[in-house]
This record gives structure tokens, sequence and C-alpha cells, in this order.
């Protein structure tokens, strides 16, 4: 069975978190790419309370296989006590895509 393909949908709580983060992923050869995207403002249940702040997400594309690795890695890094990391599969991608991104990962 060839290996599956994840997001890791990633919110942080500004730009330079999230570059922190994206950058150290790929130096280990954790992901292919992260997108972050900025001006997201995020509205949720904290210590009993409502609360409301900007944050950024990100969305960090790796194997199947990869995706415990990369979690670790990014609670390491991550300023939250309680970052949000969901695994999202894929279920169709574009071969070439595919193939590029097992490329840069670590098989």
């Amino acid at each position: 069975m060839s290996e599956r393909i994840v997001f890791l949908y990633v919110t942080a709580d500004k730009f330079e978190t999230a570059k922190t983060i994206a950058k150290a992923l790929l130096e280990d050869r954790l992901c292919a790419c992260v997108n972050i995207f900025q001006n997201i403002y995020s509205l949720y249940h904290w210590q009993g309370k409502i609360e409301e702040s900007p944050e950024v997400v990100m969305i960090v594309k790796t194997r199947g296989s990869l995706a415990e690795r990369a979690t670790e890695r990014i609670k390491e890094l991550h300023t939250y006590t309680c970052p949000c990391v969901a695994k999202l599969e894929v279920e169709i991608l574009f071969k070439p895509y595919k193939e590029w991104l097992l490329a840069e990962t670590r098989g």
C-alpha cells in the first residue's frame, strides 16, 4: 500500500511562532511544505470563559507516517499549552505533487 499523505491543521498565536515551527519541520524533513494564513480571528472556550484573539493557521503537508513525529515537534516549539494540531486525511492528490512531497520528506 502506498504512503498516505496527511495535512496537519495547526493554529498559533502569531506569524513568528508559525514560521519558527515551519522552518524546524522543514529542516527536520518532517514535512514538504507549510502554508501560513494570517489575520485569522478565533473565538473559543478557555478556562471557563469565552475568549477572542487573533491567530494564524498553518497547514503542514506531510506523510502519514511522519504525522506523530511532526506533532511532537510542533508541541515542543509551540507557545500554547494546548495547541490545536489536527490530522486531516488527504483522499485525492495530484500525482506529481504527491511524488514531490514524498521526495522531500523522510521515508
